[in-house]
């Protein structure tokens, strides 16, 4: 993103209305707010906003939009907004944070933002935990496209957002279209395996239905893993499909070992060889290859992590792309909210001083 560009507060739909009457907040900031406005106390405050752990900071242009749309006060009548009284200072989407480090300054009236903190801090530890963890395998791909796959982990309402993380942490495709929204974009993906189970089996069959009438919108990617004989189904969809075929899916259950591979397990045993493994993925390019069919590239999935991936990326596993899924949501990224500052002074709770941070921006 250029440096003046921020994601712009509809962008998110967010439901303004009920974050505004705290449905969405703890319930002690509500009361927080609603004892501060009934006494007449207008408290003016620096809040410090920062993080536990190191990563990449995701979500701040949703939490600004947070602000913006949702801080003021209820009037007689109306929503009096209150951003225009508010000075609010940030990183960038996607910026590298150490712990400990500010990253979002809001100056102002408290009893204007009070019940928004647990809206806001939510969004940037989500957001920056799925950022933080995508980049980890972005990096451990070694500039292979990674597939963002984890939709079917978490609830749908959580797709939009996540989609945008995994985007600017670098990830190449998602699999939703809501994933995508945000910058325009569409979901992509493979030929699952229902839509074979729905063709009887036949691999082939629920191929050439699908290219014939999808093949010129999306890059056609066939799971091969559902008789468990990767290497032969890879060749029979080869064939069939030639250069309509843009690559094959590796998706071994991990607790299988693919038929290419049940002889060497014998003889030396199952460990290394469930799963999709570098040897089963060493045996499908040799099989494409031999067959005439070295333009198909191979994708592979199932129980991927960093750490595996950097595994193969070791062991030179000829892998064109990595499908990750629900690892990319694992783990916390918490962020933490502190008043530093109350009327111009040091007002901040033991060990909780302010930091300053010249990286800030202002925010219009």
């Amino acid at each position: 993103m250029g440096e003046s560009e921020r994601l712009a507060p509809e962008t998110f739909r967010l439901p303004v209305e009920k974050i505004r009457d705290s449905y969405y907040s703890d319930s002690y900031f509500a009361l927080t707010k609603e004892l501060l406005e009934a006494e007449g106390r207008s408290p003016a405050v620096t809040m410090q906003v920062f993080a536990k752990k190191r990563g990449l900071l995701g979500g701040i242009d949703e939490a600004i939009a947070v602000l913006k749309l949702c801080a003021g006060r209820q009037g007689m009548d109306i929503w009096e907004p209150g951003w225009d009284q508010l000075r609010v200072s940030a990183l960038r989407e996607g910026d590298e944070i150490e712990p400990d480090e500010t990253v979002m300054l809001i100056e102002g009236d408290y009893t204007l933002f009070a019940h928004l903190e647990t809206v806001y801090l939510g969004t940037l530890a989500r957001r920056s935990l799925v950022m933080t963890n995508v980049r980890r395998v972005v990096d451990a791909a070694r500039e292979k496209p990674i597939l963002f796959f984890p939709a079917r982990h978490d609830h749908w309402l959580v797709q939009t957002g996540d989609g945008w993380a995994a985007h600017v942490a670098g990830a190449i495709g998602v699999s939703t279209d809501a994933q995508a929204s945000w910058w325009g974009g569409r979901g992509g993906g493979t030929i699952p395996h229902s839509l074979i189970a729905a063709y009887g089996g036949d691999t082939v069959a629920a191929s050439r239905a699908f290219c014939h009438r999808f093949g010129e919108e999306v890059n056609v990617v066939v799971l091969v893993d559902f008789h468990n004989d990767s290497v032969a189904d890879a060749v029979a969809v080869a064939d069939a499909l030639g250069d309509q075929l843009w690559g094959v899916r590796l998706d071994t259950s991990e607790r299988l070992v693919d038929r290419s591979l049940e002889a060497e397990a014998r003889e030396r045993g199952e460990e290394g060889m469930r799963g999709v493994s570098v040897e089963l993925v060493r045996k499908v390019r040799a099989a494409l290859d031999e067959a005439g069919h070295g333009h198909v590239k191979i994708v592979v999935s199932g129980g991927f992590t960093a750490e595996k991936i950097e595994s193969f990326e070791e062991a030179g596993a000829p892998v064109d792309s990595y499908g990750v899924g629900s690892a990319l949501l694992r783990g916390s990224f918490d962020f933490t909210a502190d008043i530093v500052c109350f009327e111009g002074e040091p007002g901040a709770k033991v060990g909780r001083e302010l930091r300053p941070n010249p990286r800030l921006e202002p925010v219009a």
